[in-house]
This record gives C-alpha cells, sequence and structure tokens, in this order.
C-alpha cells in the first residue's frame, strides 16, 4: 500500500484512541501460559505483532475467548507441544520471549517468521540460553531464525551479566530462570523496559530488582507453583502515543492530549526529549495498577530547539526514527550517539532514517552508533517504509509538514493498527 499525506494546517488534538500497549499485550499473551486460572485482559493490542503471539500462545494450549468486552485466556495444564511451526511475523519481542520459556518445556518448538524477522540477528537470546542447558538449532549456528528448540526442563541456574540493556534479551533470561534449578541472577548495565519483572512480580513469581549505580541486578526464584492470573486493562502505548506528541510537536503553537498512556519511566523518556527541545509537556496521573497510567498534555513551542541525545537510549530506542523528524524541524544541528542497537531493529534504522530525511532534502549524515541532523526545510518526497512500521510512521507524520509518500506503508498494522484513523482527523491522507 502506498500512503500520501497532506499538508496540514493548524490542528489540536485531544484522543484516547491511541493504539493499546504492544509491549504489555505481548507479555500478556505469554504470561497467561504460566497461571493455572484464567486471565482475563481489556484492551489488548489487536495489531499483527500481538495477534501472532496470541495466536502462537493458542497453539501452545491457550484457550482463548471474547467475553465482557475483553479476552478471557485459559491457561492449559502444561504447555503443548504443538504439531506445526510457531509463527512469529514481524515480531522481535514473540520470538526472543518464547525462546526462553520454550527452552525450559518439554518437547519440540520450531520459530519462524516473516523476511524481516528471519534477517534479525537472534545471537544474543541463543548463546546465553545454550549456556544453562537450552539446545537451540538455526541458520548459522542459531543466529537467525527459522529456529528449532528442543526443550530442557532441567535448565541450569544462572549468574549471567549482559553486554547490552536489552528488555527482550532480559525476558527471555527471567522466564528461563523461572524453570532452573536453583535461584539466578541477571545483570544488566542500564536498567532497560522492566514490565516483565513488574508483571511477573504482580503475578506472585519470587523476583528482586535493585540497581546499583546504573545497572540493573535482578534477582530470580524458580516456580514452586503456578502464578496468580491476570486482571488487566492495558493503557495506551507510549510509543505509539509519541507519534503524535511529534505531529503537535512540529507544528507551532499546536496543543493536545493524549489519553489513558502507560507512563512507566522506562517508556516516556522520548516525551523528555521533546521538553529539551522546548515542547511543554504534563502528566496527568490517573491511575496505578502494575504500572502508572495517566493523559499526556502537549504544547509546542514557536520554534525547536536542538538536541543532543545520548543517554538512555534503551528507554527510546523505538522513538528514535520519530525523534530524528523533530530534530530535522528543529533550529540547528541535533545528534544521537550510543544506539547501535539501531541497526538490528526491523530494519538497519541508522540507515533508512538519513536514507529518507536526505529524499526530503534534509541534511542528515549517517554515523556508526547515530546519526547528525541540521534542521531544515521539509520537502515532499516517495519515502520507503523498509518493511518497518515506525520508519512508516515517522515519516507520515513528516508529511503533515510539506506533504510525503510512503511506500508499503501497510508495515504500520504492526503496532498502530488505528494510526490512519487517528491521522485523517488532522490532515488528508490517500491510499492506493
Amino acid at each position: 500500500m502506498k500512503l500520501e499525506v497532506f499538508k496540514a494546517e493548524h490542528f489540536s488534538l485531544d484522543t484516547n484512541k491511541i493504539a493499546a500497549d504492544k509491549s504489555i499485550s505481548h507479555r500478556c499473551a505469554i504470561f497467561s501460559l504460566l497461571s493455572d486460572k484464567p486471565s482475563f485482559i481489556r484492551n489488548y493490542l489487536e495489531g499483527e505483532d500481538t495477534l501472532d503471539t496470541l495466536e502462537i500462545a493458542k497453539k501452545l494450549g491457550l484457550k482463548v475467548e471474547r467475553q465482557d468486552g475483553g479476552l478471557l485466556l485459559v491457561p492449559p495444564k502444561m504447555i503443548l507441544e504443538p504439531d506445526t511451526i510457531l509463527y512469529c511475523g514481524n515480531a522481535g519481542t514473540a520470538i526472543r520471549l518464547y525462546l526462553g520459556l520454550l527452552s525450559a518445556q518439554n518437547g519440540i518448538f520450531v520459530l519462524s517468521g516473516d523476511m524481516y524477522l528471519n534477517k534479525r540477528p537472534m545471537r544474543r537470546v541463543v548463546e546465553p540460553l545454550r549456556s544453562i542447558g537450552a539446545e537451540i538449532l538455526g541458520r548459522e549456528n542459531g543466529n537467525f531464525a527459522p529456529l528449532v528448540v528442543v526443550g530442557n526442563p532441567a535448565l541450569s541456574a544462572f549468574d549471567f551479566t549482559s553486554k547490552i540493556p536489552s528488555a527482550q534479551v532480559k525476558s527471555a533470561m527471567i522466564l528461563s530462570a523461572l524453570f532452573a534449578k536453583g535461584e539466578s541472577y541477571y545483570c544488566e548495565p542500564e536498567l532497560s523496559r522492566d514490565h516483565s519483572e513488574r508483571i511477573l512480580m504482580g503475578m506472585g513469581a519470587e523476583i528482586e530488582s535493585q540497581m546499583q549505580g546504573s545497572a540493573a541486578h535482578i534477582r530470580i526464584k524458580p516456580l514452586k507453583e503456578k502464578l496468580k492470573p491476570l486482571t488487566l486493562e492495558i493503557p495506551a502505548d507510549p510509543s505509539s502515543a509519541f507519534f503524535f506528541a511529534l505531529a503537535l510537536a512540529i507544528t507551532p503553537n499546536a496543543r493536545g492530549v493524549l489519553r489513558n498512556v502507560l507512563l512507566n519511566k522506562t517508556r516516556i523518556e522520548a516525551f523528555k526529549v521533546l521538553e529539551k527541545m522546548g515542547v511543554q509537556i504534563n502528566y496527568h496521573i490517573t491511575a496505578e495498577t502494575y504500572e502508572r497510567i495517566g493523559d499526556i498534555e502537549v504544547v509546542a513551542p514557536k520554534v525547536l530547539k536542538a538536541v543532543s541525545v545520548s543517554e538512555n537510549i534503551a528507554w527510546l530506542i523505538d522513538e528514535i526514527p520519530a525523534i530524528a523528524i523533530a530534530m530535522a524541524c528543529a533550529k540547528g544541528v541535533s545528534c544521537v550517539t550510543r544506539a547501535q542497537e539501531l541497526r538490528v531493529k526491523e530494519t538497519d534504522r541508522i540507515k533508512a532514517v538519513v536514507d529518507n530525511l536526505k529524499l526530503c532534502g534534509i541534511d542528515a549524515e549517517e554515523k556508526e552508533d547515530g546519526f547528525t541532523i541540521c534542521g531544515g526545510e521539509f520537502k515532499k518526497a516517495c519515502v520507503p517504509s523498509y518493511g518497518d512500521h515506525r520508519i512508516a510512521m515517522s515519516f507520515a507524520i513528516a508529511g503533515l509538514k510539506c506533504g510525503m509518500e510512503i511506500e508499503n506503508a501497510e508495515y504500520i498494522n504492526i503496532s498502530f493498527p488505528n494510526f490512519l484513523e487517528i491521522l485523517k482527523t488532522i490532515t488528508p491522507i490517500k491510499e492506493s
């Protein structure tokens, strides 16, 4: 699908229709398998990635019923060995978390994805799992899917220090540790998204997490019994909300409110970057259950200021393509560093961002671990999505400045199926 976005006039926005949180939706489907009682989830994200995760859970024995405006997730007595491939689509979270869980179960499991997922490196998860007794086979010695997991219910306990802050690696190792023979310890150099620890602790798992300097240290005890079920209404995804915060930020004097958004500190760092660029952002807390939830009020400045981004990269890695659009609209030279992780996402996002900005007439330079961008005037262009939902949405929002065409924009449905519905309230769009 080709998407054409037309230049927007001044607008305001007040929406409670931001898509449900993708990270939490993935985890609700997977973690519900760890209970012996039904979980009830409202506002599960029905995007392609999270539906693939839910479909895999069903193949492992989970029964899913629509009930009272939500999903009733009824777990099996034990995880079943499927008679078919477990298809993860484009979901890196799905394949990596399921690697951790299934490595500790009885059975043989085959995990695969689409053409983009099967090019993403898996060694960062496979190698630590192998070191504790997991048997995982795959292309290039297990670095690329399809991957075959020969489950081992007798995994060893571990004391593992990760070289990178990665919520996916951490979550995979925590899931394996729940079935290990003894207490396990996991350390990461900086705290990555901590939804897995929070939700699992809320379900009764014996997990302790503490900070020592900038490093996060986690202790995990193996399960003595099944976990308590989840009862949860999933809030709006801050990574999705950020696209419309960006839309407001690049429109002088615009203002808006994004409602019922997850406010976990590891998820709103991109909003903090906008604040440094001169955007006024207010957070109004409305609830606190497993996570802090609230409304985000955004007021754009007359002029965006340039900014350097090098800290807490793990907290805003998904939003950096959108931040790049704000940088391109700012006065001065901005930069992103220490973001090598961008090269192993759905696509090489450093190259994709820089190449697309150049097509739009923006002066941008690719660095090994990021990029520099000189703010300027966007020109209408036709840019590829590279099969990456966040590249597609970032440049759709850039289209509000000058008009834009995005090729293969259907990948937006991976994480934000009603993105275009909200965008239409701001400006005309055309799909072909």
